[in-house]
């Protein structure tokens, strides 16, 4: 019989696998016939991406026009998983994913379905840059409580369970069970009792608390996972190959954004009601991850560790050919 890393692997292979495969149902608008430059001769390019607080150097680079400097026309597509979007980059038809959660793609470059490359950075973890939330009148007191409990995260065996497992592990909590839920969605989720407890992502950690009167019951941006890289802007080698100097263009452009939102936080709250559903008053009061200004081939060996620590890689990979340079 195999055995039982054997099975967990080929469990996790066949997950992925299905995310692709519904994925590709779900995408829409991709137009692979879109013309390469604009009227005024910018390159285009179309991002996908997440209504997030990882997206908003993103958006300050477009909108401060970062991205025009660098003779570029960046197109963005909104999507509610970052998964979502991985055929249509696959086939060329989005050249470039933002926020996209690490666990995921160096998976995928792990199995071959990827032949990744990251052009810069998004966020790294900060405190109640995400939160686990819990019903006002929820039983669950403290984060021992999770154990064997429901708990909802966008994307099975991603950023958040494996910084969630981290945090509990260095507790010796026990872990809980993982329900995929979009962010959109996880509010009525637990509103409805279909879950015991949320693991929300800025913005909507913040709504939810407001709208529903949830409370924190753990802060998700703690311990083992303060510090450490969750997403970052990714393409294929093939399109870097092909487009260098787009690709350095971006990269730039993005690293220059990345580097006001961490000088000027007032800028990313300005920013946000342009993109998520959140009130300015609302975007005044969020937890804002940290905004490297360069990627840091160290920070992100230290997320693969906790990868293989937990069995979601089954070798090291070193990060470092894969930074776009």
């Amino acid at each position: 019989m195999p055995s039982r890393r054997l099975r967990r692997a080929r469990s996790r292979t066949k997950r992925l696998a299905g995310l692709v495969a519904a994925a590709a149902l779900i995408l829409v608008g991709c137009d692979s016939g879109r013309t390469p430059h604009s009227d005024d001769g910018r390159q285009q390019l179309t991002v996908a991406a997440l209504p997030l607080t990882d997206s908003a150097a993103l958006y300050l680079a477009r909108d401060r026009g970062l991205f025009a400097k660098e003779g570029l026309d960046v197109r963005i597509q909104t999507v509610q998983q970052s998964i979502q979007a991985l055929p249509a980059l696959l086939k060329g038809q989005v050249d470039v994913i933002a926020s996209a959660n690490y666990v995921t793609y160096l998976q995928a470059y792990e199995k071959g379905t990827l032949d990744l490359r990251i052009l810069a950075e998004g966020v790294r973890i900060s405190p109640h840059m995400m939160d686990v939330l819990v019903p006002r009148d929820s039983a669950l007191k403290s984060p021992a409580d999770l154990a064997g409990k429901k708990v909802a995260v966008a994307v099975l065996n991603n950023i958040q369970s494996l910084t969630l497992n981290a945090i509990l592990d260095a507790r010796h909590a026990g872990r809980p069970v993982y329900r995929q839920i979009l962010f959109p969605q996880m509010g009525p989720a637990l509103q409805r009792g279909q879950v015991d407890a949320v693991h929300a992502v800025e913005p909507f950690d913040t709504a939810i608390q407001g709208e529903l009167g949830a409370r924190v019951l753990l802060d998700a941006g703690s311990g083992p996972a303060n510090g450490l890289p969750a997403s970052g802007y990714i393409t294929t080698a093939a399109f870097v190959k092909k487009n260098p100097k787009a690709a350095a263009g971006f990269r730039r452009a993005v690293e220059a954004a990345s580097e006001l939102a961490a000088r000027d936080p007032a800028a990313v709250r300005t920013e946000l009601p342009e993109y998520t559903k959140v009130t300015s008053d609302q975007a005044r009061s969020i937890h804002l991850p940290a905004y490297p200004p360069t990627a840091d081939p160290a920070a992100l060996r230290r997320l693969v560790r906790l990868m293989r620590a937990q069995g979601l890689l089954t070798k090291d990979i070193d990060p470092a050919p894969l930074l776009v340079k």
